[in-house]
């Protein structure tokens, strides 16, 4: 199989797949310039605030994402994200102004994280299945593999230059490029082809009513709900790492935001050098294989507890242990 050049990849998946990319490089290091913004905006503002900052964008994007979802199936989802992504683009200009100005708020910092966090929750759900609606049935799990091998790719050069340019040229401007980014997302999917009118339906329950009916349908089946809540607390304990811990230690101990942008690339590696691998093997029982990657994600957390102390050389050692936890995410 050709991976640059697939038959079966038409026009909404090629679309979809280079408008993720372009989205991922500003995604992957918007939250390293978010992180060291706070740090460098308060005289002695450390963990407390970027927690601050990091909760307020999680916090809509949890509570909207379902919201999200019952808004996509009812409206086009090419029109969806358009508008998601043109939100957060003025989102990410305005913070990158207030940035840029010099010395913003924390109130303003944690209000413009939360607009990216509910832009966040209309995209997301929207964009789930365009790849898998754009090829063929038996093509999905190649075309998902080689979607993410390219998106994991946008973070790897995403983090890079993130923590790079943000030790360089500062956090604003960094921001104000993730800003760039979601505009050019938005203007690629508008070429978007949209899905016949009759696969979203025509009479339709109340909004009220279609998420009643998906709550009920979520809790009625326990693997499903158990996988939630076993990476809804995974995904707790790593956030609180590499988004609040993890940039205060790199500013105190590591040189600053250009060792923590390599370090947060070296979490999609893995996924990179996984992705071949899922294209062609197919396992038949992809969740257990899926949680066997699980206990890889305390590697990272383990080796930086025995090297917090050591000096740059030895911490860079501890990067490595991040990719193999993303190995099997592919796989997922």
């Amino acid at each position: 199989m050709n991976l640059l050049d697939p038959a079966w990849a038409g026009r909404n998946y090629r679309i979809q797949t280079a408008a993720t990319v372009v989205s991922g490089l500003g995604n992957a290091a918007a939250p390293i310039a978010t992180a060291f913004a706070v740090l460098h905006s308060g005289e002695h503002w450390g963990s407390t605030e970027v927690g601050y900052v990091t909760a307020a964008r999680t916090v809509p994007l949890v509570v909207l994402l379902l919201v999200g979802g019952a808004i996509a199936d009812r409206l086009p989802r090419h029109l969806v994200m358009v508008g998601a992504n043109l939100f957060n683009a003025a989102s990410q200009a305005v913070l990158a102004a207030l940035v840029l100005l010099g010395h913003p708020s924390l109130w303003a910092l944690m209000a413009l994280s939360a607009a990216g966090g509910a832009g966040q929750a209309f995209y997301a759900p929207a964009a789930e299945g365009v790849i898998l609606r754009a090829v063929p049935a038996a093509h999905a799990a190649k075309a998902f593999s080689v979607f993410r091998m390219a998106m994991n790719g946008a973070s790897i050069a995403g983090a890079a230059l993130g923590g790079l340019l943000v030790a360089t040229a500062g956090p604003g401007w960094v921001l104000a490029a993730d800003a760039a980014c979601f505009a050019l997302a938005a203007a690629l999917r508008v070429g978007l082809r949209p899905e016949p009118a009759a696969e979203r339906g025509s009479a339709r329950p109340s909004l009220a009513r279609e998420l009643l009916v998906g709550w009920r349908e979520f809790t009625a089946r326990r693997w499903l709900w158990a996988i939630v809540l076993q990476f809804g607390l995974i995904n707790a304990c790593v956030l609180a790492v590499e988004a609040v811990y993890g940039p205060v230690v790199a500013e105190r101990r590591m040189g600053g935001a250009g060792a923590w942008g390599v370090a947060m690339a070296a979490l999609s590696v893995g996924m990179v050098l996984a992705g071949p691998l899922m294209t062609r093997w197919q396992p038949r029982r992809l969740l257990l294989v899926g949680n066997g990657g699980v206990f890889l994600f305390g590697l990272p957390r383990w080796r930086w507890r025995w090297s917090g102390r050591c000096r740059w050389s030895r911490r860079r050692c501890s990067w490595p242990a991040r990719a193999p936890r993303c190995s099997w995410w592919a796989g997922w």
